[in-house]
């Protein structure tokens, strides 16, 4: 018997180090719930956008931010719908906070740190 190779998706968070603390302890393996001020997780379908906003917007924010990269099973991810946020490549997947436990379940590998903006 062969095990077959699951597909994935490549996607990106921009975050602050608040939550990276927190995926830390999660062991890079998950995405923390969300507070309730966040009722959509938004991983983004582009490096570049998730980096303007690590830049951008976490820096002047928080002191810092960080873009991570990680893999999640292409077909769970059919029914996250895709989000235009602006541009042609803005684009986001929206979670809804309540199904984050589930979308973590589907991540495939350890979420990375992949820049480092200060």
């Amino acid at each position: 018997m062969t095990d077959r190779q699951q597909a994935t998706t490549t996607l990106w968070r921009p975050t602050g180090p608040r939550e990276l603390e927190l995926v830390r302890e999660l062991d890079w393996r998950a995405w923390p719930p969300r507070l309730p001020e966040q009722p959509i997780f938004y991983p983004v379908l582009n490096e570049d956008y998730a980096v303007r906003i690590a830049r951008d917007w976490n820096v002047p924010r928080d002191g810092a931010g960080f873009v991570t990269r990680f893999e999640v099973e292409s077909d769970f991810l059919r029914r996250c719908p895709v989000q235009q946020a602006g541009g042609r490549t803005i684009l986001e997947l929206w979670v809804p906070a309540e199904e984050l436990e589930e979308f973590n379940a589907h991540i495939v590998g350890r979420i990375q740190v992949v820049h480092e903006f200060r």
